[in-house]
């Protein structure tokens, strides 16, 4: 968030619904009071009510995953509803994303204290929001070229993983043993079904498959060669 003296500007609050470009959007977010939401989709102002108490959880366990992953996968960095500014229509706050870092070759920048650009990997979690996740904020995502999108959502209960095909993201299935395994971060295993049973022993023996594969080692050489 913001560390912008709010007090001192004078700005049009904020409200749903509204269209603007996310340079204005921007600026007067910014004049809103401490603890305001607000995310800019498809153009639109979008202010999302205080999150629920499974909203909360299943997002920690997202965290916690990419955050393992990341530990042990230098240049690559988490984030957790952490200001986006993808282009001139689009300023989420995506509930988690996982990026290459700029000084190892990720395709985002830092502008400030936000991040600019489409993040490589990003994911939300929709208990009340699957509309809009799989929605104009889909859109978003795919226009600023995101490689992979992940969708936590509710009612009913399941993952879904998109994965850029064809410059387009597109809905992908598990492999054939059921698990999730990202293409753009090789390593990043997801047991789908341990994320949404709570079941965080088997969510993490997932992952630390794939982080003593061959591919996440040479994806970790990779990377080590890139910033070099």
């Amino acid at each position: 968030m913001s560390t912008i003296d709010r007090s001192k500007t004078a700005m049009p609050p904020l409200a749903a619904g509204q269209h603007m470009r996310r340079a204005e959007f921007h600026a007067r977010y910014e004049a809103m009071a401490p603890g305001t939401r607000a995310e800019l989709i498809d153009a639109v102002v979008y202010m999302p009510s205080p999150v629920g108490r499974r909203h909360g959880t299943t997002s920690a366990r997202v965290v916690m995953w990419l955050g393992l992953y990341c530990c042990q996968t230098s240049g690559v960095e988490v984030a957790d509803n952490t200001t986006t500014a993808l282009d001139d229509l689009g300023e989420p706050q995506p509930d988690a994303l996982l990026r290459i870092t700029p000084e190892y070759g990720g395709r985002t920048h830092d502008a400030g204290n936000i991040i600019g650009g489409g993040p490589e990997l990003v994911v939300e979690v929709a208990e009340t929001s699957r509309n809009v996740d799989l929605g104009p904020k889909l859109s978003d995502y795919d226009r600023a070229g995101v490689l992979e999108y992940l969708v936590v959502a509710s009612d009913p209960d399941e993952v879904i993983w998109h994965a850029r095909r064809v410059d387009r993201l597109t809905r992908v299935p598990p492999d054939s043993d059921g698990l999730y395994r990202s293409i753009t971060f090789p390593g990043l295993w997801l047991d789908p079904r341990a994320l949404l049973a709570n079941d965080g022993p088997a969510l993490v023996a997932a992952l630390e498959q794939g982080l003593v594969s061959a591919d996440h080692a040479a994806f970790v050489a990779r990377l080590a060669a890139t910033r070099g």
